[in-house]
């Protein structure tokens, strides 16, 4: 099997599964008609789309494993903003949560927004208010992110979280709504398989922000840049971001001393409030 070969290898796995095309299409979040184009050789699945695929199936971890490496040949992936929204936020964000399920480390480096596993509604509401969204596809993609956030609670998942202190004082919402989301990340923080970190502006730095990125176990890098999102599968990359990561790791604050600077900056939000 082959990356050409791919798509008729899976329609050939699901017809064995006994499983409706539809069932998989559903489970995958994605249409039946895309579904039916990667089995046809018509549209070439990505990396995202074997992984959905194959945890809607069911297969064993050795098929899995056989499968993802054909899909992961292709080392790097882009796909342009422009495509997503066509898909759908909401339904991206059901894929994403699918990956997630499926993940038992979660890496996460943020320099830009707070990550949304931890974002509140509203905060939310602000991100995706930006991309032009009508009222129903922002509701349902608010819902489709908040959904997400179940996962946190799994007992069998470790969650590691780098946030830049910028973050926590960018102005994209008014500050009762920061302090919100700063309150929320402090609840979460205390969640026995959830550190949080966040890198001090006050902290001399060897190392240079960058860009977001998330580590889902040793298998994938998801990078966000401004025109598309970027997934890498090559194991010399994942290491370079490993390392970055690990970097930021030694920077940050984290625990008590975390939460006291959060803490402080959602109280200077609190005091602006009050002298409006």
């Amino acid at each position: 099997m082959n990356r050409s070969s791919l798509g008729s290898a899976l329609r050939a796995l699901r017809e064995s599964s006994g499983i409706e095309a539809k069932a998989v299409a559903r489970s995958a979040a994605m249409s039946r008609s895309k579904l039916s184009k990667i089995e046809n050789g018509n549209t070439s699945p990505s990396v995202t789309d074997v992984d959905c695929i194959l945890t809607a199936l069911a297969v064993s971890e050795e098929v899995k494993a056989e499968y993802m490496a054909v899909a992961r040949a292709a080392a790097t992936e882009v796909t342009a903003w422009r495509l997503i929204r066509r898909l759908g936020y909401n339904r991206k964000q059901q894929q994403v949560q699918a990956l997630e399920s499926q993940t038992s480390l979660l890496r996460l480096f943020q320099p830009s927004l707070v990550p949304g596993l931890l974002q509140t509604p509203e905060y939310i509401r602000a991100v995706f208010a930006r991309r032009n969204l009508t009222e129903v596809q922002l509701e349902r993609t608010i819902g489709a992110r908040l959904a997400r956030q179940t996962v946190l609670y799994a007992d069998d998942k470790t969650f590691r979280f780098i946030i830049t202190e910028s973050v926590l004082r960018w102005r994209i919402v008014a500050p009762l709504v920061m302090v919100g989301q700063l309150d929320k990340l402090i609840s979460v923080s205390r969640l026995p398989n959830v550190d949080i970190r966040v890198v001090s502006l006050a902290t001399p730095q060897v190392d240079f922000p960058g860009h977001s990125f998330s580590i889902k176990d040793e298998r994938t890098v998801t990078i966000e840049t401004i025109h598309a999102e970027t997934v890498v599968t090559d194991p010399r990359d994942i290491a370079l971001y490993a390392s970055k990561f690990e970097g930021f790791v030694h920077a940050a604050v984290s625990g008590d001393e975390m939460r006291e600077l959060v803490a402080s900056i959602r109280d200077g939000f609190l005091r602006e409030q009050e002298t409006r």
